[in-house]
């Protein structure tokens, strides 16, 4: 079975104490665990996607505009991977193993070629791992499985700004989804 890591929204503006939404000490915290599962796909040969966030200033038609404060704009540090991430992807962005993936919408699916770079690959699972839990990473998982994917969950590679929605994230990843947690 070939499986892919969709490493999603582990940037500066996501993580760092001073990001513009950062969901801060958890995020941190699995910055270990991240870095540990990123290396281990690239070790196995297996395809790794960066799916980040991508915003333009002051863009009022993006849904996301009175939901939260400006993040993840384009040409700033913010879009930066965070911690040791951003130097383990230096060192790989060259490989045909890796594709750093612009995504507008909480879902890498939504409106990228991620489904179809997956497909010619002959990629049926995905492993989740990044921030956040109940927003980003539930919104992909979704997508993933409307599509038929089976879905890996890394849960010590997973955070948020919110507890009680990262709870209730993992047990609608198993029970609703059908996803594995490792």
């Amino acid at each position: 079975m070939n499986k892919a890591l969709i490493n999603i929204d582990y940037t500066v503006d996501f993580v760092d104490t001073n990001g513009k939404l950062t969901c801060g000490k958890p995020g941190q915290d699995i910055e270990k665990e991240i870095v540990k599962v990123t290396k281990d796909f690239l070790k196995d040969q297996s395809y790794v996607v960066f799916a980040i966030d991508l915003h333009k200033e002051n863009d009022q038609m993006h849904p996301e505009f009175n939901l939260f404060p400006p993040h993840n704009l384009e040409g700033t540090k913010g879009r930066f991977l965070f911690g040791e991430l951003h130097e383990l992807y230096q060192e790989h962005k060259d490989s045909s193993l890796t594709y750093w993936l612009d995504k507008t919408r909480y879902s890498a699916f939504a409106g990228t070629d991620l489904e179809m770079k997956l497909r010619e690959r002959k990629i049926t699972e995905i492993h989740l791992i990044g921030v956040c839990t109940d927003i980003c990473i539930l919104h992909t998982a979704i997508d993933a499985y409307n599509k038929g994917f089976k879905i890996v969950i890394h849960q010590h590679a997973v955070a948020s700004f919110n507890a009680e929605g990262h709870k209730w994230a993992l047990g609608h990843f198993e029970n609703s989804l059908g996803a594995t947690l490792v």
